[in-house]
């Protein structure tokens, strides 16, 4: 006899996984702000230095980017949860 697979509602798992996303933010973000700018050159071993306006670019790009992704994110959660509420007031028929 087949296992009976486990049936994931759509909304309840697309909200699992934005939930997800939200979680994993502040990490990728650490990264980008981070881990990445310590890889550029320095201008040791006769390598051309990054001028530091670029590097100001950069992590102002990745903060608004930050700022955009987490309000994308809490807006789409709240649309979630608005739908979920509508769905379980109705009274079922």
């Amino acid at each position: 006899m087949p296992e009976a697979r486990l049936f994931l509602e759509r909304r309840s798992y697309r909200r699992r996984r934005i939930m997800d996303a939200v979680r994993m933010l502040p990490f990728l973000c650490a990264l980008l702000w981070i881990a990445v700018p310590a890889m550029w050159p320095n201008g040791a071993g006769g390598t051309e230095a990054m001028p530091l306006s670029v590097a100001l670019r950069y992590v102002f790009i990745i903060w608004l980017l930050t700022i955009t992704a987490s309000f994308a994110l809490w807006r789409r959660t709240g649309r979630e949860d608005k739908a979920s509420a509508d769905t379980s007031a109705r009274p079922k028929a």
